[in-house]
């Protein structure tokens, strides 16, 4: 079983970035792990920050890396991808049933491993605030992973 999920890198390059909901210019990365390991499986290709989930996933090249992987489990921000997301309510007075509830609460415990993964990743204070240019930014974040998995494994 596998994780998506994006997170926003700020960088200063204006070609590759734009501004997103924090008013920063930022980068949009989509980023594949393994549910079991916490290994970083996939990183996508960055694409501006105001770029929303939905359209990252297809356009970052995040989708064509995991292949025809049979779960990939995202947040809500994914409807109409085809992945496995959390039940939401159709209507504001709508009450999800109880079996729907505790599906959720599973489906939050095993996403909280990629937000955990982001964290990590983010230490690196490359990007926190990433200054370099073109495709750099992919690198540095290709790095990132690279060396987070290699802490993971020892």
């Amino acid at each position: 079983m596998l994780i998506v999920d994006g997170t926003l890198v700020p960088t200063r390059d204006r070609i590759v970035a734009a501004s997103s909901k924090n008013y920063r210019y930022s980068t949009n990365h989509q980023v594949v792990i393994d549910a079991d390991t916490r290994l970083v499986v996939a990183v996508g290709k960055p694409l501006p920050g105001n770029r929303n989930d939905c359209r990252a996933w297809q356009d970052s090249g995040a989708k064509a890396a995991v292949g025809t992987t049979p779960t990939v489990i995202a947040d809500g921000g994914y409807r109409g991808t085809g992945l496995t997301i959390p039940h939401y309510r159709r209507h504001k007075d709508e009450e999800l049933p109880a079996w729907k509830e505790e599906h959720n609460a599973s489906h939050r415990k095993v996403r909280a491993r990629v937000e955990h993964t982001f964290a990590r990743m983010k230490r690196w204070k490359i990007l926190r605030d990433c200054r370099l240019k073109g495709d750099g930014v992919h690198h540095a974040m290709l790095g990132i992973a690279r060396l987070h998995n290699l802490t993971l494994t020892g």
